[in-house]
């Protein structure tokens, strides 16, 4: 009869438990894979999926109990790891969201607004279509892969162990202002168009107060507004796949404890500090 000792039985309970919270964190907040279309079910297997596919390459884990302190605190942990990793890649699509919020709003159609069930706020038409168009640019650059591949790479630089956690929460931060950037920069031309457009139309106004400006204005404000988006939707694809590598970079580097930094990155002075 075969015999499992209580040493042996927690050891493998948190070989498994302790990565698959750091795996379904990222699941929890990283684009495509959290959803609200995919079934909790599936997302759980997928998570033990990859779990199971990591556990073997990662180095000898802490020996804790786990419902100790230091075990709980490991847990939550690995959990605050996964979901910055998985943060990193959401801004992405939060600032291709904010330029359809944007044009939407110049164009007229923000009061055409429904309930999102992804994003859990007010939505329009447009931020759905922009947001739809950059999860296809993000799955043919096999954006689905690189996020795996950065969680794989997250146990290596920044292994399973009691201690600090390795995330600037700073380098997160400055990272999300790049969403204002971003948006801006992608509904720039639209929002441009529609100005002159709304100049023009305020010039018209004044001089012929008699003409109904809301029944011409809205289809003149749309019209323009949809052919200017068609001519952009071109140029638009080359900063979503600039941000996206740019997002896949950020996730890898959120990984990266501060004590790995290369010297090279610190300032002049720290270098010449160390230096002598």
């Amino acid at each position: 009869m075969v015999s499992i000792s209580s040493d042996l039985l927690q050891t493998w309970i948190i070989s498994l438990l302790w990565p698959l919270t750091r795996i379904l964190g990222v699941i929890a907040a990283a684009p495509i894979f959290s959803h609200k279309s995919i079934p909790q079910r599936v997302k759980l297997g997928l998570g033990i999926m990859l779990t199971l596919i990591i556990v073997p390459t990662l180095p000898p884990l802490p020996q804790f109990e786990i419902f100790s302190f230091q075990g709980l605190l490991i847990l939550v942990q690995q959990l605050i790891i996964g979901l910055a990793i998985g943060f990193s890649m959401r801004l992405v699509f939060a600032a291709v969201d904010l330029a359809g919020q944007l044009i939407g709003m110049s164009m007229g159609i923000g009061f055409a607004s429904f309930f999102d069930p992804q994003t859990r706020g007010q939505s329009t038409a447009l931020n759905q279509f922009l947001v739809i168009l950059a999860m296809l640019i993000f799955l043919s650059l096999d954006g689905h892969l690189l996020i795996v591949t950065a969680v794989a790479n997250s146990f290596i630089t920044m292994p399973i162990a009691l201690g600090g956690s390795g995330i600037d929460p700073m380098k997160i931060a400055m990272w999300g202002e790049t969403i204002f950037s971003v948006g801006l920069l992608l509904a720039l031309p639209a929002v441009a168009a529609l100005l002159i457009t709304n100049m023009a139309l305020g010039i018209l106004t004044k001089t012929a107060p008699q003409l109904n400006m809301f029944g011409i204005g809205f289809p003149i404000t749309l019209s323009i507004g949809f052919l200017v988006l068609a001519l952009s939707l071109p140029g638009m694809l080359k900063p979503i796949e600039n941000f996206i590598e740019k997002g896949a970079s950020n996730m890898a580097q959120v990984a990266v404890p501060n004590s790995a930094v290369p010297n090279s990155t610190l300032p002049v002075s720290e270098s010449a500090a160390s230096g002598k």
